[in-house]
């Protein structure tokens, strides 16, 4: 099954309707028995990679706290949500009155998800906690994923977790907790999630209805995946391979012959109707830099690791100021490897 809603990949499913969930049992667990005790914190954030499960595990344990609104009765473990019940189907259709997902809202114009989400969005959960709750139940807000709150937007929830509702939970995500506010970091208990194993990885894949054609295959992808089911997807799906190919190709060569790599691989992902192989590169280009100051870091060589610190950051930045402002996708692309490689 799959869903092809903005921002969900071809070939996964939707985190609010997927009712498998791969790895992550200790954090299962904790959730479970953190509810069950009545003392769990108001909001919670869950932090690691993109594409590792912590959407389905937020839907998953929200459809928790919904189906047993008393902790002290709740079941000690988290269970696959029964896709049949009425608070299941409530979810999956966006129509639960008790569940908020906030995300980058559809432009009207493109059908595509804009890229930061903004206080207007923020504004919906005050509205959202304003009514009633006719059952008396939870009000649970999913923030997916904080790192794309504006500023305007952080702050706006950052008033919200300062006073929240009685029976209210928020379930904040995030690729780089470090990136977000500091207070709204202290107003969370942090809940970290890694990346998956090989073999929970392959199970995933394989309950999305895709099976590795070799042993070959299945090493290249899942080493490059790096834990991560979005990632993979793109790899197999978006031409991951390709791209990681032509970035070799720029990283490789010097003079005229890289300015023609360049050339060529912006040409290829400039088109708007390529987000999702457009977004494998911006992340592979990153994660290039990270590993180059990771690196240095651990040969001792305090100064280069600053160097390219700074330059990670430049570049995100850029892609960041890129997307908010509609900037040219190509001049972009060469921007950043003038950054890299200039």
């Amino acid at each position: 099954m799959t869903d092809n809603a903005p921002g969900v990949l071809e070939g996964a499913i939707a985190p609010s309707v997927n009712t498998a969930l791969y790895g992550h049992q200790e954090a299962q667990d904790f959730l479970a028995q953190s509810y069950r005790s009545g003392k769990g914190h108001h909001a919670l954030l869950i932090e690691g990679p993109e594409g590792i499960g912590k959407a389905t595990l937020a839907f998953r344990f929200a459809n928790h706290v919904l189906s047993h609104p008393d902790p002290s009765t709740a079941p000690e473990r988290l269970a696959a949500p029964d896709a049949a019940s009425a608070v299941s189907r409530q979810i999956a259709s966006g129509a639960s009155h008790n569940l908020l997902h906030l995300t980058r809202p559809v432009d009207e114009k493109t059908g595509k998800a804009k890229s930061a989400i903004t206080v207007d969005e923020v504004r919906k959960a005050g509205h959202f906690f304003s009514q009633t709750s006719g059952s008396g139940n939870w009000r649970i807000v999913i923030i997916d994923p904080a790192d794309d709150l504006n500023r305007n937007a952080a702050n706006a929830i950052l008033k919200i977790l300062e006073e929240p509702p009685k029976r209210a939970l928020f379930l904040v995500l995030s690729h780089a907790p470090g990136k977000l506010l500091p207070t709204i970091r202290s107003r969370c208990q942090p809940l970290r999630l890694s990346p998956l194993g090989d073999g929970e990885l392959t199970a995933a894949l394989k309950h999305l209805g895709y099976a590795f054609r070799s042993d070959e295959e299945a090493h290249k992808v899942l080493s490059l995946a790096a834990g991560s089911v979005s990632r993979a997807l793109k790899i197999i799906n978006y031409g991951g391979l390709d791209i990681i190919a032509a970035f070799d190709k720029v990283v490789s060569q010097t003079g005229p012959s890289q300015r023609k790599a360049m050339h060529q691989i912006a040409d290829a992902l400039s088109g708007r109707d390529n987000e999702a192989a457009f977004d494998f590169f911006v992340e592979h280009i990153l994660d290039h830099a990270a590993d180059a100051a990771r690196a240095a870091a651990r040969a001792g060589d305090l100064a280069t690791a600053e160097r390219h610190a700074r330059l990670t950051s430049t570049i995100a930045e850029r892609f960041r100021v890129s997307a908010a402002y509609n900037l040219d996708r190509k001049q972009t692309i060469l921007d950043a490897f003038g950054d890299l490689f200039g």
